[in-house]
This record gives C-alpha cells, structure tokens and sequence, in this order.
C-alpha cells in the first residue's frame, strides 16, 4: 500500500483497441519515507518538527506529515479503518489520548522497547505518561498535552470561585453578565465534563482493571448535582444543550459571559479576537466540587505511536522521540499554543510568555485525571453522553445507578440504542 514507493505504471486505453503502455519506474532513490497520520495543526509547527527530524536524520529517514480531519472522530475513523486493514503506509500516528488501550488492545501500534520507553518517560508529566501507559507498557510518546482552566472576567469578580457552588452564587448574583460557559451538547465534551466533575468528587467511571463500572452513589450523585443545578441556574446560558467549546469561548470573548471552563487556546483567541476582553481575563484551577479537595480535570492532548504494520519501526520510534523533543515541543507551545508534555519547559522563558498562566496550568496537569482507560473507550464515552443529556433533564438520585447500568452494557458491548 506504499503508493509512491512502489514502481509506477501507466497503462493507456484508447477506443476498442486495448493497447497497454507500460512506462514503469523502479523505486525512487533516497532513505526510507515515514509516514506521519496526525491531523493538520494550523500553526506549521508540526510540520516545522517533520522537518527538523528529517534534517536531523542526516540522511537515514524523512517524515512526511499525511493530515487528518480536524474533528477527533473523523481522525479516529480513518486510522481505525486504514490500521485494521493492515495499512503499511502508517509508519507514526498522532494519537488522541483516549485512543491509547483501543488501539494497543487491537495490536494496532507497537509498544516502545524497554531504552526507547525510559527515555521518552524522562522529565515528562506524569499525567501525560499515564495517558501513554496500557496493561503497563508504553504505547506512545507524550508530545502535546492539555486541559480545563477556569477562565474569568477580573473586572466583574474579585476574585475567582473556589468551587461550582460559589461559582453559580457569584454568576446569579451578576445578572445578566454572569453566565458560565460550559460544555453541554451530547459529544466527547460532556463526558470531559462529567469525568472531571466526578474525579473532584472523589469517584472514578470504572475499577481500577477497567473491567466493571465504579461510580459510587455519594461521588456520582454530587457530580450529577453540580449538572443539574448549573442547568436548572438563570447563570446557565439558555443553549448549555448544545454548546461547545467553541461556542463558549465566542460568548466569552463577545462579553456576554463572565466564567468559562475551557481550554487554553482561549487566552490567544481572546487576546487576537477581543483584546478588551482579554486585559480583564484571569484563570485558575478549575472549581472543586466539595471544598477542601482540589478539582481533578480531564487529561487532553496528542501522544506519538508507531504503527504496527509499518516497514521500518526502528526508524519510526526513533523519529517519534525526535518529533516529541524539547526543541519541538517548545516549538508547538510558542507557535502552536499546544502545552508541553514535558515538565522543565514551563520555566522556559518563551513558554512562559505563551502561557503566563503556566504555573496554574502545572499544577491543574499534576492532578489531572484520565478518561476511562479502557479498549471500548468509544462505546463507554457514548453511554455518558447518551444518559446524561440533557443536563437539565437529570434527576440525582435515580440517574447514578442508571449511569452505572449504561456503562456496565457499553463494557459487555451492548447496543447503546
């Protein structure tokens, strides 16, 4: 399936005369091509690190970027159909990190060797290590990483809420400009907000094997509590059902909100789209759900795998490690805004200025949680979104244990309908 790498062939049909003219080249010269599937990051700056790897290489490998959709899914897609199939031309693969005991499981990537695996652990986040770990092996590299800040405005609070209780006081007590902007519509956000509002509660989705559901009744009703109250509050924006990240940084940046749990990409789009607004926004860690225990957010972010099928994996690991580098991760968080996996580059200067909130970041990362890790991630993923939408329909004391049957049947691989 190395189309480009094989010999080229032409044939020529013309009319009812059938005349083959076979013009056949023989393989190009050059060291080996890798293949690297990750979706098109706008910035340039992975291209920019496939193009310093290859320069490094000196000759014993090129990387060549293969861009998938931006949408998670539609990657997901492409590579589950291409890897299946035994695709060849997968040499490196962008992973989201939720992908990581699906694709492992199915024998779809390689697991690092022992030197190359302790290697790529050095000095990275622990968090983000943990997001590459299945079965305890290492699956991938970390290179990006991510997740929720809350975001606020400084001009029409003090100072920020330390928990979701306080933040919905405030936000009634704002009025008409103290609306939150969460993520509601049903899609892999909802699931991020719940996960979170539940990992600060104390709770987990599955037991620690991954073979049965957790969600115990105290940590699972506060998180549905914390939805319900947020979606039944005037604080709420009237389209929680459908919003979206993207959706809530526009209501943000337009004035109209003044909380807002997001990513860190806000910070760069305020201060291009509303600079206004973006001298009057603070952060902080992400609100707790019980006072006193620090909140647990969703992990994000992009890990680097090899793919299992691909003719030169020696080269492929060694290029992952080039890719996820601290000169290319410096090189995706100042021009790309993609946060680094590993740790020592937040005291860099350059990354400093891209993310003043970094210190705050650190600390919410240290104590960020995982997705269900878990081979039927998807299914698990869509039994939360499918039960809990929308928030305003959920009822604590029932939901839980209805929570807890819907990803008991996503485990056993029932239908979801």
């Amino acid at each position: 399936m190395r189309v480009g790498l094989q010999a080229r062939c032409k044939v020529i049909v013309s009319g009812a005369i059938v005349a083959a003219l076979v013009a056949c080249s023989g393989p190009p010269e050059g060291p080996p091509l890798l293949r690297w599937y990750v979706y098109a990051e706008r910035s340039g700056a992975f291209a920019a690190a496939a193009a310093a790897c290859t320069a490094d290489a000196a000759g014993r490998y090129r990387v060549e970027m293969a861009p998938l959709p931006a949408d998670a899914d539609q990657q997901r897609e492409q590579l589950v159909r291409r890897l299946a199939a035994g695709d060849d031309d997968i040499d490196l693969v962008g992973m989201d990190v939720i992908w990581t005991a699906e694709f492992a499981e199915a024998g779809w990537i390689l697991p690092w060797p022992a030197a190359p695996a302790d290697r790529a652990r050095s000095d990275r986040l622990a968090s983000a290590i943990d997001s590459a770990t299945y079965k305890e092996r290492l699956w991938a590299i970390p290179y990006t990483t991510n997740t929720q800040l809350l975001w606020y405005r400084t001009d029409r609070v003090p100072a920020p809420p330390a928990t979701w209780d306080q933040m919905i006081d405030m936000a009634e007590a704002l009025g008409e400009q103290g609306t939150i902007q969460a993520q509601g519509e049903r899609y892999e956000g909802l699931t991020v907000f719940f996960v979170s509002l539940l990992a600060s509660a104390g709770g987990a989705v599955l037991v620690p094997d991954g073979q049965g559901a957790d969600l115990d009744p105290g940590s699972t009703r506060r998180a549905l509590e914390v939805l319900q109250r947020l979606a039944g509050s005037p604080a709420s924006d009237p389209a929680l059902s459908t919003a979206r990240e993207d959706q809530g940084r526009l209501a943000f940046e337009s004035g109209d909100a003044s909380f807002m749990v997001n990513y860190t990409y806000v910070w760069p789009s305020a201060r291009s789209n509303a600079p206004e607004v973006a001298a009057r926004m603070g952060w902080a860690r992400w609100p707790a759900v019980e006072e006193g225990r620090p909140s647990r957010v969703t992990l994000g972010g992009i890990n680097l795998a090899v793919g299992a099928h691909s003719p030169h994996p020696e080269l492929a690991f060694e290029a992952a490690a080039c890719i996820a580098s601290a000169d290319n991760q410096r090189l995706a968080a100042t021009r790309g805004g993609l946060p680094p996996t590993i740790e020592t580059l937040y005291d860099d200067p350059a990354v400093r200025d891209t993310f003043p909130f970094a210190d705050v970041l650190v600390d919410t990362l240290g104590d960020a949680v995982q997705r269900p890790q878990t081979p039927l991630y998807p299914d698990v993923s869509m039994a939360i979104s499918r039960t809990l939408h929308p928030f305003a329909d959920i009822d604590p004391e029932s939901d839980g244990e209805r929570l807890r049957d819907a990803v008991q049947r996503a485990l056993r691989s029932e239908g979801l309908l």
